[in-house]
């Protein structure tokens, strides 16, 4: 196999980290006079490229290097195409919803702020926690990745690896914030970029195509679970997405509607070429015979399998993807967690050096589990079927003409959607709780060789609107009965009164300052 040697992998893993470490400190400290508010966020401080790089870096980590390869050699083009489509199309979403939120909610900067405002101290609290446990599931699932890749790609211990990157992302982090992760994400995705080509090209002109192992995969052709995965992906992707608070800061942080278009629109179609490109290392894999087409159970290994075939300078270079693919994803992930935890548990009212302690802190706990990651990632697909429940009814709340929608009903929604998950197992598996219960846990995987992934997808959001709506329901029908019992009129359904800003205020006296004026002669 192509390994670099011991001297020449430790160079390019901790050189890499050190100019990471060198760069982001110096950054850190040119911004060393910024406010907290600063520090925590950039609303309206960016253009679009700087915005489309910093997209592709938080939408990237070096778990994709098993994941898209993976399911490639499961479900061959049809699988790898609407993974790579359900991963990138998403970030559109933030183009299209992210003006529609920062007008409503012009000084916040995550998407669990508009839904304090809009359903209430509870319902926003309980969106912070869904999304916190998911921020904290994928910095878990990233050191996890990391950890393994280095061990397969140099043979060395990945621990010193997870820890030295913790290490300097959270020094710089701590000192710099939000605005220093976006800096060195600007440098980082161009990196992984330029390393992407790169990488392609040496694969490409390093591998040995067996045509015969084409025909003979069926990887050309269509499978019942990729028509399934058509339907399962884009609903847990785009639904999972809403709860990363680094997309929302970044969507915050363009300075118009222009540069968010830009800046997704550019991202989006980097993403889609990058991970298909990476997904299309298990098709070589198995067409080379790098992966052998039975060995179905390694076929999160096929990159790696593929790389054994090819020269050490090659492995090297995807070394150097891996560090930097895996910095761009946790200082990111770093930074939205510390300040959505700011935001929504203390109000922002903790002063910045307590806010940089945060940042010390809570890495331990991430190192921590990401130990056990085998029995962690497993709890991963839960964020999925969560937020596939929760966010359907959340975004009911965008729309003016649902004025009515209340944060009872998006909390029971959202809770309703989980709970039909369990209630489909239990039809699914002829009232098998047991086996139910592992549904909820997603425990047969998304790639199960059955409906039961794809009907868990189903129950979560349909099953989330009908609770929701019945809550709404519900909820109107006692206000109802208790106007009637007390002979109150019933204003349950009443347009709430719009918020009048200070400036709107002032413009309007002023405006009516001057027709007065007007009628009374004082301007003839």
């Amino acid at each position: 196999m192509g390994i670099p040697s011991t001297q020449a992998s430790n160079a390019i893993i901790y050189l890499t980290y050190g100019a990471f470490l060198v760069t982001g400190c110096y950054i850190a400290w040119r911004l060393r006079h910024q406010s907290k508010t600063e520090w925590l966020s950039s609303n309206g401080t960016q253009k679009g490229l700087p915005l489309a790089l910093n997209f592709i870096a938080s939408a990237l980590g070096s778990g994709i290097l098993f994941t898209y390869p993976q399911i490639a050699t499961i479900c061959g083009v049809q699988g790898l195409v609407v993974y790579a489509l359900s991963s990138a199309l998403p970030l559109l979403v933030f183009g299209f919803l992210g003006p529609i939120i920062r007008r409503k909610c012009p000084d916040g900067f995550v998407l669990t702020e508009w839904t304090r405002r809009r359903y209430g101290t509870i319902a926003g609290l309980f969106l912070s926690l869904c999304t916190l446990i998911t921020i904290f599931l994928y910095m878990v699932a990233e050191l996890s990745a990391l950890q393994q890749i280095i061990n397969v790609l140099t043979g060395l211990d990945g621990l010193p690896a997870v820890i030295v990157q913790c290490s300097v992302t959270t020094i710089y982090t701590s000192i710099g914030g939000f605005r220093v992760s976006f800096i060195t994400d600007n440098i980082q995705g161009a990196m992984v970029v330029g390393l992407i080509i790169l990488g392609v090209i040496s694969v490409g002109v390093e591998t040995h195509i067996d045509r015969s192992l084409i025909e003979k995969s069926g990887f050309l052709e269509s499978s019942l679970l990729g028509w399934q995965l058509i339907y399962i992906l884009p609903v847990a992707i785009l639904t999972n997405d809403f709860f990363l608070s680094g997309f929302w800061m970044r969507t915050f942080a363009a300075k118009t509607d222009k540069d968010l278009w830009i800046g997704v629109s550019v991202a989006s179609f980097a993403v889609c070429i990058i991970l298909t490109l990476v997904g299309v290392s298990g098709l070589l894999a198995a067409w080379s015979g790098a992966w052998p087409l039975d060995d179905a159970e390694n076929g999160y290994l096929a990159f790696f399998l593929l790389l054994g075939q090819l020269p050490a300078w090659v492995v090297g270079v995807v070394l150097l993807m891996v560090v930097s693919l895996s910095t761009a994803a946790f200082d990111s992930f770093q930074s939205a967690m510390i300040s959505t935890g700011s935001n929504d548990l203390f109000r922002n009212k903790l002063n910045l050096w307590a806010i940089r302690a945060l940042v010390v802190v809570f890495i331990v706990p991430v190192i921590v589990v990401a130990l056990k990651s085998p029995d962690i990632l497993q709890i991963f697909l839960i964020s999925d079927l969560v937020s596939a429940a929760v966010v359907p009814c959340l975004v009911i709340g965008l729309s003016d003409k649902f004025y009515w929608w209340r944060g009872f009903d998006f909390v029971v929604g959202g809770l309703g959607g989980i709970f039909t998950v369990f209630l489909f197992g239990l039809v699914y598996y002829n009232g098998d709780a047991n086996l139910a219960s592992n549904l909820l846990l997603l425990q047969g995987g998304l790639y199960a060789n059955d409906w039961s992934a794809f009907g868990a997808f189903v129950a979560a959001p349909i099953g989330g609107l009908l609770w929701g709506f019945g809550a709404c329901g519900l909820r109107l029908a006692v206000l109802y009965v208790i106007s009637r019992i007390r002979g109150h009129r019933f204003d349950a359904l009443d347009r709430p009164v719009p918020l009048v800003t200070y400036e709107e205020a002032e413009h309007e006296r002023v405006l009516e300052t001057s027709d007065e004026a007007k009628k009374s002669g004082r301007f003839f």
